[in-house]
């Protein structure tokens, strides 16, 4: 599985032109996305600067000398690099597993073109086998669970280590076991009405491609 991030990984960043702004998303196939990035940056000459995802992909980017910016910089991106948990034949997406799906929408947003990548096991026929991350205010977060709780779910408050979980902006994460997924749009709707809720993994209409590594093989998916 590792190889097969790496694979797909690599080819996304042959999409990489020179003089771009690129958004860089967050987990482990992103890494191997940044590692790449910055062998061509070194190699090349390659001209790019990015907007990190999160602490750790900003961290990363850094160490390995790729330059950044923000969006107040650069309020409109080029191409965002990034992964899922889960990818549908309609290209919608779950994300939020490595805890920083609001950055992350904003910064699909703001791009031109969003291409997530992934190994081959991310595809589903129905999204919802992987729990959906529900980012939420800590204020009043019981009340916000049981009303997550009402749409039909479990919702567990995600923790780490045995204390409960923050994202980089200093709020919880809440997972909603909703099984299948039929109306993915409908359902972002209304997790998004439930006062406390800031955003939801839900990605719907945001993905323009996905290149999706099975071994060696790659496949881009497109709508």
């Amino acid at each position: 599985m590792e190889n097969e991030k790496r694979v797909a990984a690599h080819s996304a960043c042959d999409r990489v032109a020179d003089g771009t702004v690129i958004g860089l998303g967050t987990g482990s196939t992103v890494r191997f996305f940044l590692e790449k990035l910055a062998e061509r940056i070194s190699e090349e000459e390659l001209e790019v600067i990015g907007v990190p995802t999160s602490q750790g992909s900003e961290t990363m980017a850094a160490e390995l000398g790729i330059p950044l910016t923000d969006l107040s910089e650069h309020p409109v991106l080029d191409l965002d690099i990034d992964g899922a948990d889960e990818i549908s034949p309609q290209l919608d997406l779950i994300k939020g597993g490595g805890g920083a799906l609001l950055r992350e929408k904003i910064v699909a947003d703001a791009s031109l073109e969003v291409v997530i990548i992934a190994d081959g096991s991310k595809t589903v026929d129905l999204l919802g086998e992987f729990p959906l991350p529900v980012e939420v205010l800590p204020f009043g977060i019981e009340r916000t669970r049981s009303e997550l709780e009402n749409l039909g779910c479990p919702a567990t408050v995600r923790e780490r280590d045995g204390t409960t979980y923050l994202t980089d902006n200093g709020n919880n994460i809440i997972d909603c076991a909703f099984g299948r997924i039929e109306d993915p749009r409908g359902l972002e709707a209304r997790l998004l009405g439930i006062p406390g809720v800031l955003e939801c993994g839900l990605f719907v209409g945001m993905a323009d491609v996905a290149i999706v590594a099975d071994g060696e093989e790659v496949r881009v998916l497109e709508v």
